[in-house]
């Protein structure tokens, strides 16, 4: 009689632990799904900006070949533990950084001076050009595709094998 009630018990354990977790996944896909929703997908919105160096640069300049587009800030610590796989992704495919809510070019150069990270970056200081975009949170990932289309979107961290992935499906 002991013995069958531990493995009933058990069993509720399991059972709630299960479900426990289901409720979790469902709540954190919610929620992505939610802060993704209103991400811009197919065409762009198209811009000029500056980068970093005093460049001209609009998404016109990646058509022909895919490109990460990367909205992230440097006062996001999701965005601090991606460098490296965003890092990694720029040797081998085109990366175009927007630093969103992180300073003037001053500031974002330093920050990027101090961590070691040479992308091709836009100054976002108000936030305004991800707003167009549709970016709620950091970091934001666009895919495009060769012909400048959105191809992929993602919010949160993501993998470089993950990005690399994506990039070369949009070849």
């Amino acid at each position: 009689m002991l013995l069958r009630k531990k493995t009933v018990s058990g069993r509720r354990r399991a059972f709630s632990l299960i479900l426990q977790i289901l409720i979790f996944v469902a709540i954190y896909l919610g929620v992505r799904s939610w802060m993704m929703s209103g991400m811009v997908s197919g065409p762009p919105p198209s811009f000029i900006a500056t980068d970093l160096q005093g460049q001209r640069v609009s998404l016109a300049d990646y058509r022909g070949k895919p490109v990460l587009l990367y909205f992230w800030a440097s006062w996001c610590h999701i965005c601090k533990f991606e460098h490296g796989a965003i890092d990694a992704v720029s040797r081998r495919w085109p990366v175009l950084s927007v630093a969103m809510q992180s300073g003037d070019d001053k500031a974002v150069t330093a920050y990027m001076h101090d961590n070691g990270l040479r992308w091709r970056t836009i100054v976002d200081e108000t936030g305004e050009l991800a707003k167009r975009f549709g970016v709620r949170g950091t970091p934001a990932h666009f895919i495009l595709d060769s012909q400048g289309n959105v191809r992929y979107r993602e919010m949160g961290y993501t993998t470089a094998w993950g990005l690399r992935l994506r990039l070369w499906l949009a070849k």
